[in-house]
């Protein structure tokens, strides 16, 4: 029994470890994957909020221009992004953050309540809301810890860079059509405040531009090139354009409203068609990492089976090598007595005998066996 004990437990002792290893191994990737899991959900919210993003600069440009304005376009966009956060928003602990953005949006006035100058003030409150809530997505996804190159330059563009750039943009128009509506007085200040929305807009756009091209540059992916191509170079130029047209000209600093407008709507309509490409490309990336994270499972769990088989078989073999060695398992008899060589003769067992003792061997009559014995009187024969 010692000898097939011993081997049973070391093999078990060995399998041991094997199997910690494993253990540990698929619940590290399985944490991995997790935490992707819940990036690509931060890429489902921040997809939900780009039309509200683009719906309120419009409807903050209709009401500081006193244009009629339609808020359909917003409440729909409202009604989108309200049920992805019942959905996911309590894992993303986002429900607070958006709870307070709606009531805040279903507030907004309207260019006949207020004057133009609150409309500005209100909208630039809700549009602050907006990007916070755009950072509080990306902080609890964890996609701001996002470790892949690309990834990282994607959704730092898309979560960050855009949004500010967009909102900025409306802002930095919307005081130009302020500025011709205030008195000569308050010029000077005013001049301050554009200068400081155009650096505002300016910086994350170009921040923008940035992280799509080191994303581009990092990238594998042949087709975020091409996908991105024309509305990014639209979008640069839009910026360019942008950029030229906010600087005040003229003896009375004025700025060109118009020309001004337009390089925003054409830079707002190319982050239109840039956002779904980012946002596709950054979940197919993701994507990507948690089907290699599968076959890494798979790996891991393959490899423990295979280990534990070749224990099995280890074990197997010296169960069966130690059985032919037993002489006990044969099934011959102990108590024979072995015929001594050359003799011919039968060798009776004595009973009580040990094995040291010396055998006596039984001697047979010579001529006649059986029961012919020698009888009386024979001699006189």
């Amino acid at each position: 029994m010692p000898g097939r004990t011993l081997p049973l437990l070391l093999a078990t002792v060995l399998l041991l470890p094997v199997a910690f290893l494993v253990v540990r191994a698929y619940q590290e990737i399985d944490a991995d994957r997790g935490v992707l899991e819940r990036e690509r959900l931060g890429v489902e919210y921040l997809r939900a909020l780009g039309p509200v993003t683009d719906a309120l600069v419009e409807a903050q440009s209709a009401a500081v221009a006193g244009q009629p304005q339609s808020r359909e376009s917003l409440d729909r966009a409202v009604e989108e992004a309200a049920a992805v956060d019942a959905r996911i928003g309590a894992e993303l602990r986002s429900s607070e953050r958006w709870a307070g953005l709606r009531a805040k949006l279903e507030g907004l006035p309207d260019r006949s309540i207020l004057d133009p100058e609150a409309v500005f003030t209100a909208y630039g409150e809700a549009t602050d809301l907006l990007l916070a809530l755009h950072g509080k997505v990306r902080e609890s996804s964890g996609l701001v810890r996002d470790s892949g190159s690309d990834s990282y330059f994607l959704q730092d563009g898309v979560g960050e860079e855009m949004p500010e750039a967009m909102i900025a943009a409306g802002r930095l128009v919307d005081l130009a059509v302020l500025m011709q509506t205030r008195p000569a007085s308050e010029r000077t200040n005013s001049l301050g405040e554009l200068a400081t929305l155009r650096f505002a807009a300016l910086q994350p756009a170009n921040d923008l531009v940035n992280n799509l091209r080191s994303a581009v540059e990092n990238s594998e992916s042949t087709d975020l090139g091409a996908s991105v191509l024309t509305p990014f170079d639209t979008y640069q130029q839009a910026v360019e354009s942008m950029a030229v047209s906010s600087q005040p000209t003229g003896r009375v600093p004025t700025v060109d409203v118009e020309r001004l407008s337009a390089a925003r709507a054409d830079a707002q309509a190319a982050a239109n068609q840039l956002q779904p490409v980012i946002l596709d490309e950054l979940d197919r990336l993701l994507e990507m990492r948690i089907d290699d994270l599968d076959r890494d499972n798979r790996r891991i769990i393959g490899s423990g089976g295979f280990a534990g088989l070749l224990l099995a078989g280890l074990v197997t073999s010296i169960w069966l090598t130690r059985r032919r060695e037993d002489p006990t398992d044969g099934g011959s008899d102990s108590t024979a007595e072995p015929t001594p060589p050359g003799t011919g003769r039968t060798v009776a067992p004595a009973a009580g005998r040990g094995p040291g003792d010396q055998l006596t061997p039984v001697l047979q009559p010579v001529g006649q066996s059986g029961d012919n014995r020698w009888r009386p009187f024979d001699a006189a024969r």
